[in-house]
């Protein structure tokens, strides 16, 4: 028998009393793509209220030496100033040369020293692995490593998705440090197919929401959403008796300058972990339980699966209305449907034997913030939890 019980504060978990982190695992720095020195973004993140983060740059760790040369836009101009002027000489290090500067990027100990609070703040070391076949994009994070992880390459597109998770997975086994590999923005470029992702082995995390404005999460008229594709993985893996895939939310941040839809903004999707304390081995274990959601901005209050009753309570701001969805999959069916819906802040949904599995969805009457694509109201997702 499943059994969740969890709380907005804490939940009582045997003797040990867990806690609500909230995080997200991919995001970029001057290290690659994303234009902004790392100790800037970690302010961004622990300044937000978040408890951990995952700088995940492409094909990198942030080790070694790396130097930055500064666009000569005004706007970034501006922003080394401020870098400069917010961190001082001491810790800044910078070359002008030919009326152009160059910075010395901060590694992941140095600025890891200085942002990370014990119980409060946590930085996890972390890869974008960024691979291809032909011409379609294939990415995936690696979240805890200890060793940079070259793109492996491959056939096809499965392939290569399973070579790098294998090498994910061997360097866990090798060196005993829980690490994790999950699939990023199956859209992106429509490169990740539903049958491709039917086919891996020992990958049970994909981002069901990206919040880069480039990766198609709602889909087209020929290509499925992700939360479709969710589904349909999910019904794949139950009927061959493979582990439940679960839906991680991130915002895939690269833009710290600009605003709006047409930019990768910090802040637009996040995880929320229960876990017994602040570490990477913690976080990482309940997240394979499955004690953890995905939002953009939605909280909730409590989840509980007792005697096959899931039961979810928002935690509802005044003036918003809720609608909170059970989605799942009847054994035998070849695709999902919504099962139940409820308007308001609880629900609960009766499992029977004939379920293969149940998910939920709550949608806000609140407006995203800061939304992409036409993803417009606030929303959190749950797990899917089986009949047992």
């Amino acid at each position: 028998m499943i059994v969740i019980l969890w709380s907005c504060d804490a939940s009582d978990n045997g003797d040990q009393v867990s806690t609500w982190y909230k995080g997200n695992l991919h995001t970029h720095s001057y290290w690659s793509d994303g234009d902004e020195f790392p100790e800037v973004v970690m302010d961004w993140y622990k300044s937000n209220g978040y408890n951990f983060v995952a700088l995940s740059d492409h094909n990198t760790l942030a080790e070694g030496e790396k130097w930055k040369t500064i666009s000569g836009d005004s706007i970034y101009q501006a922003a080394f100033n401020s870098y400069l002027k917010d961190y001082g000489v001491d810790w800044v290090t910078y070359k002008n040369e030919s009326d152009t500067i160059r910075v010395k990027l901060k590694t992941y100990e140095e600025y890891k020293s200085r942002f990370e609070v014990e119980k409060q703040f946590l930085i996890i070391q972390s890869e974008e692995i960024t691979d291809r076949y032909e011409n379609k994009p294939i990415h995936i994070n690696a979240t805890n490593i200890s060793e940079k992880i070259e793109p492996q390459g491959g056939g096809s597109v499965s392939e290569v998705l399973q070579n790098n998770i294998n090498q994910v997975l061997e360097q866990r086994e090798r060196t005993g440090i829980p690490m994790i590999p999950h699939i990023n923005h199956p859209n992106f470029g429509y490169g990740v197919s539903l049958e491709d992702m039917q086919k891996l082995e020992g990958e049970r995390f994909f981002e069901v929401y990206n919040g880069h404005p480039s990766v198609h999460n709602l889909g087209d008229s020929i290509h499925i959403s992700t939360e479709k594709m969710w589904d349909l993985i999910n019904i794949s893996y139950l009927n061959n008796h493979k582990e439940i895939m679960y839906g991680i939310a991130t915002d895939d941040a690269h833009n710290y300058h600009s605003k709006g839809k047409s930019w990768s903004n910090a802040g637009r999707g996040w995880i929320e972990v229960l876990a017994e304390n602040l570490t990477a081995e913690s976080l990482i274990h309940s997240m394979e339980a499955g004690d953890f959601y995905a939002s953009t901005g939605v909280e909730l209050k409590s989840i509980s699966l007792k005697e096959n009753v899931l039961t979810i309570e928002v935690n509802a701001q005044e003036g918003n209305q809720y609608e909170i969805s059970f989605i799942g999959c009847r054994k035998g069916d070849t695709d999902s449907n919504v099962l139940k819906m409820v308007s308001g802040s609880t629900a609960s949904f009766n499992l029977t034997d004939d379920i293969l599995f149940v998910r939920t969805k709550v949608t806000s009457s609140k407006l995203h913030p800061n939304p992409v694509e036409n993803m417009k109201y606030e929303s959190a997702w749950t797990q899917p939890v089986l009949y047992k």
